[in-house]
């Protein structure tokens, strides 16, 4: 399985579609990101869903106190910051970085204007033009879903394997992906918020919120079906640089994307 369901990007409305799809514009690896977010109303509620958003300034304080982790590639350098309130996330990622398990794997699918994953370690020694997406530590980890955390543009969120094996919807042990994604008006993010309803009946884009995806963009039709745990706060530039790589059939760059991950607090 792949761990990012393929995702068609639609003109007017970004819809999500099963991962037996092979268009060029679909998420990716073992684990995948999504399936129509409507199917997922029978598996509410096994989800731990915190509908309640952050206050601003909380959310400003944890920028200076959270931790966060220097991602280095020869393309540049993205800081993260990780939430503190997606704990099993930022714990295992942090756990992996201070294991230096990132270091040397690939940004193995890149897809310009939506996102780009990395996070298989099969890819540190995958022979050029070779599939990936399969490998991990051989875990998973429970949904953090969070109203307050969103998928604009830098927001890093976890991979996972699709509904219909993991209808709770638990996230890969290893792979992630940072969005890129496009701006999106309010008639199209109101269309996709009357879809999520479908699974979460209190699921609403804030007034902020809907600034953020008109102004700066991201991937909004993953809100609710992946767990976002952190974003750039640094070098969102360098992730434009990456997502502007040519790549294969497969969305793998043609020209190998290394990275380096280090905890810098």
């Amino acid at each position: 399985m792949n761990e990012i369901h393929h995702i068609l990007l639609g003109s007017a409305l970004l819809l999500l579609m099963s991962c037996n799809g092979g268009q060029k514009n679909q998420l990716v690896g073992a684990e995948t990101v999504s399936e129509n977010t409507a199917a997922s109303l029978k598996t509410e509620q096994t989800i731990a869903i915190n509908t309640n958003p952050s206050n601003t300034d909380q959310m400003e304080t944890a920028k200076e106190m959270g931790a966060k982790v220097k991602l280095s590639t020869e393309m540049g350098d993205m800081i993260v910051l990780l939430y503190d309130e997606t704990p099993q996330h930022r714990d295992n990622f942090l756990k992996l970085v201070d294991e230096k398990y990132y270091d040397e794997t690939l940004f193995h699918r890149v897809i310009a204007g939506f996102m780009v994953q990395g996070g298989d370690p099969d890819s540190k020694t995958a022979a050029p033009g070779a599939a990936l997406g399969m490998g991990g530590p051989g875990y998973t980890i429970p949904a953090e879903f969070n109203t307050a955390l969103y998928h604009k543009k830098g927001a890093l969120a976890a991979a996972r394997q699709g509904d219909q094996v993991n209808p709770e919807k638990r996230s890969s042990g290893s792979q992630f992906y940072i969005s890129q994604g496009q701006k999106t008006d309010s008639t199209m993010l109101m269309q996709l918020e009357r879809q999520k309803k479908f699974a979460n009946p209190s699921f609403s884009y804030n007034a902020e919120q809907k600034k953020v995806y008109a102004e700066t963009g991201g991937t909004p039709h993953l809100d609710g079906d992946y767990t976002v745990f952190g974003e750039v706060i640094e070098g969102l530039d360098v992730l434009d640089k990456i997502a502007a790589v040519q790549t294969d059939p497969r969305s793998r760059p043609l020209k190998d994307i290394k990275m380096t991950l280090t905890r810098i607090n």
